[in-house]
């Protein structure tokens, strides 16, 4: 008798402990961790801070870029990490040297000189005097209205939607505007930038990653009020574009930190959680994209700090090569095709150029949006200031494209720049002065909060999609056409 009252009270022990244990590890109370962790020790401001102001820019294939990504490594093995690598690929490196922009009437010495920047991509050397012809907002119906006088001269276009016949109209990235330059038979382009105050504005004018045949341009939004005009009054009016820049195959890396998975049953199971680490040239990139790679810096070494171990592995990814082509995310893809580890990719979680989180974008997945809705109120009830307002709509040209279109679900979080900070998007002004610690904060708690309740899930909303899937989900999302002018349509059209 004895020895069985013995037993129960050990089983009762045991029983207890375990609904300890169960009460110790709740969402809710790993979340209050994080919140705290965060709020008290968080380093995502002060190391993008350090970062900008000790390597720069960070332009992949450079001297600086190279330094980033070293710079990342280390950072991952301080937290913690002991599966730390470099996932390196090859790249066409593109910079820029010289470039200059004139404006003349045909037959005449009397030119006018326009600041302008070179679009990466652009030819080593150039030097290209033509027409100009307004294209508009450079989107295929404008394209198709010119078609008869654009070949063979010079297109310019607005970066945005600006003509009131094409509004409701879905814009183009610049790359895709300037393909259909090249398909209509332009000789060269000149971009108009959207934002006022002399702004220029930088980025990739390829969808391939690989060199165009065209001199591509940015000018500011007055001159290209000011070009427009002078057009109508000067009908003879030219533009001579000379450039030259500097293309050479390189290596370079993506940084991955590997946290294994808890449970046999998903380890194998992965989210990968990333951000391109890259930036342009013109300024220091604190906000494209300094602010996503360093929030999944901090994420990582919150789960390290915090000793957060959920049941699927977590990869920390910093992508490189992203603003010229989606490189560094696309090598990874086709590295895991290779290997045949692609299945095991089971969501990508993507931070491009997101600030002050407040919910979570389901990118065209409603039964994610449905966790997302749940969870945020879960981290609602930690800080109340999280709106949990969670979109659902899909895009393009981020490191998630090269996933989504392989069929794995794809995600990121969502909250908003002051207009001052997003304006100097690809700018000459994009410095660490733009980046709010607190709101930089909220990117790593409100993240890490989500990214853990996933990884822990008992089962995740969202499945793999399988070929014909995939087909049909970016038909319904409307990527189709953007996929096939970018070159990156894989079914038959």
């Amino acid at each position: 008798m004895k020895k069985q009252s013995f037993v129960i009270i050990i089983l009762v022990i045991i029983a207890a402990l375990s609904s300890f244990k169960i009460k110790r590890d709740s969402l809710e109370d790993v979340f209050i961790k994080i919140n705290q962790d965060v709020l008290y020790r968080g380093r995502s401001y002060e190391t993008l801070g350090e970062a900008t102001s000790t390597i720069g820019h960070r332009l992949t294939g450079s001297t600086n870029g190279k330094k980033a990504e070293e710079y990342a490594y280390k950072l991952f093995k301080e937290y913690g990490f002991v599966d730390v690598k470099y996932m390196p690929f090859e790249v066409e490196s593109w910079a820029r040297d010289t470039v200059s922009l004139a404006i003349v009437p045909k037959g005449s010495d009397n030119f006018r000189d326009v600041e302008v920047v070179a679009l990466a991509h652009s030819p080593v050397s150039s030097h290209l005097q033509g027409p100009i012809v307004d294209c508009g907002d450079g989107v295929e119906s404008d394209f198709e209205k010119v078609k008869a006088e654009v070949k063979g001269k010079i297109a310019l276009f607005n970066i945005n939607i600006q003509s009131p016949e094409n509004k409701g109209k879905k814009n183009l990235h610049r790359s895709e505007k300037t393909a259909l330059a090249i398909k209509y038979g332009a000789s060269g382009v000149i971009i108009a930038n959207a934002v006022d105050g002399g702004v220029l504005l930088t980025g990739t004018a390829s969808v391939t990653g690989e060199l165009i045949p065209i001199p591509a341009v940015c000018i500011s939004v007055e001159s290209g009020k000011a070009i427009r005009k002078w057009i109508k009054e000067e009908p003879n009016l030219l533009a001579v574009i000379d450039m030259r820049n500097f293309s050479r195959p390189i290596r370079a890396r993506n940084v991955i930190a590997t946290l294994p998975g808890s449970s046999k049953k998903y380890k194998k199971e992965k989210i990968v959680i990333g951000g391109h680490l890259d930036s342009w040239d013109l300024a220091t990139g604190a906000m494209d994209n300094g602010i996503g790679s360093f929030t999944v810096l901090d994420i990582a070494r919150v789960f390290q700090s915090l000793n957060l171990r959920p049941k699927r592995t977590i990869e920390f990814v910093m992508f490189m090569g992203e603003e010229q082509g989606l490189l560094g995310s696309k090598a990874m893809v086709k590295k895991y095709k290779e290997e045949g580890k692609i299945d095991q990719v089971q969501l990508m979680v993507n931070l491009d150029m997101v600030n002050n989180a407040k919910g979570f974008n389901a990118m065209g997945r409603p039964e994610l949006r449905k966790f997302f809705d749940e969870i945020g109120k879960k981290i609602k009830d930690v800080d109340s200031t999280f709106s949990n307002v969670n979109p659902n709509s899909a895009g393009l040209h981020s490191d998630h494209q090269p996933f989504m279109i392989e069929g794995v679900p794809v995600c990121s979080p969502s909250g908003s720049f002051p207009v001052k900070a997003y304006n100097c998007y690809h700018a000459n002004c994009d410095r660490f002065d733009l980046i709010d610690k607190k709101q930089i904060n909220n990117n790593v708690r409100f993240t890490a909060m989500m990214l853990y309740a996933l990884a822990e899930a008992e089962a995740l909303p969202v499945k793999k999609m399988n070929d014909q899937e995939t087909k049909e989900f970016l038909i319904k999302q409307n990527l189709k056409n953007e996929l096939i002018i970018g070159k990156d349509w894989r079914w038959e059209q």
